[in-house]
């Protein structure tokens, strides 16, 4: 199976750079198995800490609790989970901020708005982490398809982010990438690469299904102002060529990167366009280096690198 080698593959570089790195595994068992795969692969356990819970899928992005600074303090910030408002089981995954905050000893603080927890996924919305956020209107506002919160307005979602999160100003982009079965993730097309640059996914092949709601959102960034007014500056990045599994479109894109201390984990494709968006990333994080993961055995799970991973507090 190479799903293992890949998860090395990731492991390996981010603990490279002595970056602790949780691993959470259904059992003592999976522990075993895993710590088996490092060690083929060279990689030192003395960065890797295991923690033993049970869960439904890997996706801890969108499971895991939020990280908020508040002075000194760190909170994590517990949203709702219920398996994308598509996907029965999720009761277990439900229970990875709780485990997680405890494994760091820290102040667990439920998101509640009107006294009702708010569902919301770690790979819907990106912060440049001085009071701007990116979301989409497809997963957040649609009210017909995979709701998260019934009845929640944009001026809602507003609340909630400055309550919890400390945002003060929401770009809200329209729609998400096509195979995307989260409907409507921010993670898959638009990342913030520091303060005041976001790269964001561009097809330039006009019959793509793609062409047409990531041109639209180029211009509502281009419209956009940070939290101080500023303008963004706008990288574009490539798309790689679609990717089908049993007729079935996957939603592959580089934007689907993890940022790390040290590095930048960028998922490739056996594409053209990889080493253009490795460049492109690269120049973006000249203080770290970027590098490509083989991700298309990966991607037909419908996410990649960045879905995988949860940045913690130092």
């Amino acid at each position: 199976m190479p799903i293992p080698w890949v998860y090395t593959e990731i492991v390996k570089h981010l603990a490279a750079s002595d970056e602790l790195v949780r691993v959470i595994v259904q059992s003592a068992q999976e522990e075993l198995k895993a710590k088996r795969c490092l060690e083929r692969a060279g990689v030192a356990l003395a960065n890797i800490q295991f923690i033993i819970t049970p869960t439904d899928r890997g996706w801890m992005r969108d499971s895991s609790p939020c990280f908020v600074k508040r002075g000194p303090e760190t909170v994590a910030v517990k949203f709702a989970f219920n398996g994308w408002a598509k996907y029965a089981n999720w009761q277990q995954d439900r229970h990875i901020p709780a485990t997680l905050s405890a494994a760091l000893s820290l102040e667990l603080r439920e998101a509640l708005h009107q006294e009702r927890p708010v569902v919301l996924e770690g790979g819907a919305i990106d912060s440049n982490g001085c009071g701007t956020l990116l979301t989409t209107m497809e997963c957040l506002l649609d009210e017909t398809t995979q709701v998260r919160n019934p009845g929640f307005s944009r001026k809602d979602y507003e609340a909630v982010f400055k309550k919890y999160l400390g945002i003060s100003n929401v770009i809200w982009l329209n729609r998400g990438i096509a195979g995307d079965d989260t409907h409507g993730h921010v993670d898959d097309l638009c990342r913030f690469v520091n303060r005041d640059t976001v790269v964001l996914c561009r097809e330039q092949n006009r019959h793509d299904d793609n062409y047409r709601p990531l041109a639209e959102n180029f211009e509502r960034l281009h419209d956009a102002r940070l939290e101080d007014g500023a303008r963004l500056n706008i990288v574009s990045l490539p798309m790689p060529k679609p990717l089908l599994f049993e007729g079935v479109r996957l939603p592959a894109s580089y934007a689907n990167f993890y940022i790390a201390n040290h590095a930048v984990l960028v998922p490739t494709f056996n594409d053209p366009n990889d080493r253009q968006a490795l460049q492109i990333l690269q120049d973006c994080f000249p203080d770290r280096q970027v590098v490509g993961i083989h991700a298309v055995d990966l991607v037909w799970g419908l996410g990649t690198i960045h879905c995988l991973s949860h940045e913690e507090p130092l």
